[in-house]
C-alpha cells in the first residue's frame, strides 16, 4: 500500500513541476508527460487492474489525444498540452468526466487570469504590477497545462488503492 501511494505521489509532484514549467516557459517537457503516462501502468499493475481496465483506459487517453490533436492544429492548444491531454485522460479512463470538468473549470479560470492580466496592461498607473505578472502575459498565451495538471491530480486520486476504493468514493461526493 506504501508502494502504491509513492507512485501516486510521484504522478502527482510530476503533474506539479509540469504546470510550473508551463507557467515559466510555457513548454511541457516530453520526458515528464511520459513520466506521468508510464506511472498509469505502474499504478494499474500495482493495483492488480485485468488488461480489459487498460483497454479502457487507453482508448480514453486515444479519444483525448485525437480531440486534443485537432484543437492543436485549429492553435487552440499546444503540442505539450496534446500530449498531457492524452497521458490525463489515459489515468482517468472511465472516470473521464469529473476529470473533464475540473480541466475545463480551470481552463476557464486560467484563461481569465490572463485576460485580467491584459486588463491591467492597459492601465498605466497598474503598468508595474503587470510586469510582476509577466509569467502569466497575454502574449505568452494561456497556460492550458495548468488545468490539465490540476485534472491530473484528480485522474489520479480518483483511481483505486489496492484492497479498497475510499479515495474514490469521497471524491465522487465532492463531483
Amino acid at each position: 500500500m506504501l508502494a502504491l501511494g509513492v507512485v501516486k505521489a510521484g504522478a502527482c509532484m510530476t503533474l506539479v513541476v509540469l504546470a510550473g514549467f508551463d507557467l515559466r516557459m510555457r513548454r511541457l517537457p516530453n520526458a515528464a508527460v511520459a513520466a506521468f503516462a508510464a506511472l498509469y501502468f505502474v499504478n494499474a499493475a500495482m493495483i492488480g487492474l485485468v488488461h480489459a481496465s487498460w483497454d479502457i483506459h487507453v482508448a480514453a487517453g486515444a479519444a483525448s489525444l485525437g480531440v486534443a490533436a485537432l484543437m492543436f492544429r485549429l492553435g487552440w492548444l499546444g503540442g505539450g498540452d496534446v500530449k498531457l491531454a492524452a497521458a490525463v485522460f489515459l489515468w482517468a479512463g472511465p472516470e473521464s468526466s469529473p476529470v473533464l470538468v475540473v480541466v475545463s473549470l480551470f481552463g476557464v479560470l486560467v484563461a481569465l487570469a490572463v485576460l485580467a492580466v491584459a486588463g491591467l496592461q492597459r492601465i498605466p498607473a497598474l503598468a508595474g504590477l503587470s510586469m510582476r505578472l509577466d509569467w502569466i502575459a497575454p502574449a505568452r498565451g494561456v497556460p492550458y497545462g495548468v488545468a490539465l495538471a490540476l485534472g491530473g491530480i484528480v485522474a489520479v486520486l480518483l483511481q483505486p488503492t489496492a484492497g479498497h476504493r475510499t479515495t474514490l468514493a469521497m471524491l465522487q461526493l465532492l463531483v
